[in-house]
């Protein structure tokens, strides 16, 4: 059973599943679809067309899926959606757009947990159990990957990528691609400063694992020639598991874009 507030604003074609709870003053628009488990606090808005998953808990005041904020954007432009998986937490006033794009969506996946003030851009992709601390501000067309931790005030330019479990400074000015595994701090550029032993036991890695990364780490950051050029060497190196690919990979990617970020190689404008 529902418990809707009867001050909430509930559009008769948006579909609610069992179980929810909607606060005073929401307002949940057309073709939303919500499912069960999940909380609205007061005065959160569910925008056009957003799906949201199972178990999600929106803190008062967020705004999900309102337009994005483009200049060119004019009021009758169709815009794209908005996905959100199970289990998020939004914390008061967190901000996500939807894609600019009319059959794409902005993606949050699941076990996500974003804190006071956070802002997701359109056409975004984040994926599990990150953690965004207050006011993490995240241009559009990033990708966050599993784990990423970004502490307070930290904010990404658009098109970059931020590594799985990595973790970011507070303050920190994001403009080129994140390493997998690694701690990145400062701005224009950001530097790495080690590896993210927290990250790495939280990605549930064993010792052997823990020491891999630890390895290539001090290869690519501490072997004294272009990142690029250390990378490639490993890369060389036989019995690399998935971990070590992955940090390559990524760097690899970086490179092929003049400011290193790899997503940008896509954009449409």
């Amino acid at each position: 059973m529902n418990q809707i507030h009867p001050s909430a604003v509930i559009h008769k074609e948006a579909v609610l599943s069992d179980g929810i709870t909607i606060g005073p003053n929401c307002v949940v628009a057309k073709g939303v679809t919500i499912g069960t488990g999940t909380i609205l606090e007061p005065n959160v808005v569910i925008d056009r067309d957003v799906k949201v998953g199972e178990g999600n808990h929106f803190f008062a005041n967020c705004v999900i899926g309102s337009r994005p904020q483009l200049l060119r954007l004019e009021p009758d432009t169709k815009t794209g959606g908005l996905v959100i998986g199970n289990n998020n937490s939004f914390h008061e006033q967190v901000t996500v757009h939807p894609s600019i794009y009319p059959c794409e969506s902005t993606i949050i996946g699941n076990d996500n947990f974003l804190m006071v003030g956070v802002h997701i851009g359109h056409d975004c992709m984040v994926e599990d159990k990150t953690v965004l601390s207050n006011y993490v501000q995240i241009g559009g067309h990033c990708w966050i990957q599993t784990g990423a931790w970004m502490s307070g005030l930290a904010a990404s330019h658009q098109f970059v990528t931020i590594g799985k479990w990595c973790y970011v400074a507070g303050l920190a000015g994001i403009t080129h691609d994140i390493t997998p595994f690694v701690i990145a701090s400062g701005h224009y550029p950001q530097k790495v400063r080690g590896v993210n032993v927290r990250g790495l036991a939280r990605a549930g890695l064993n010792e052997q694992e823990k020491e891999n990364v630890s390895r290539a780490y001090r290869k690519l950051y501490r072997g004294g020639n272009v990142l690029l050029e250390n990378a490639k060497a490993l890369a060389q190196e036989d019995g690399l598991d998935d971990n070590i690919k992955a940090m390559i990979d990524s760097i690899t990617k970086s490179s092929e874009h003049r400011y290193g970020r790899y997503r940008e190689l896509s954009r449409k404008h």
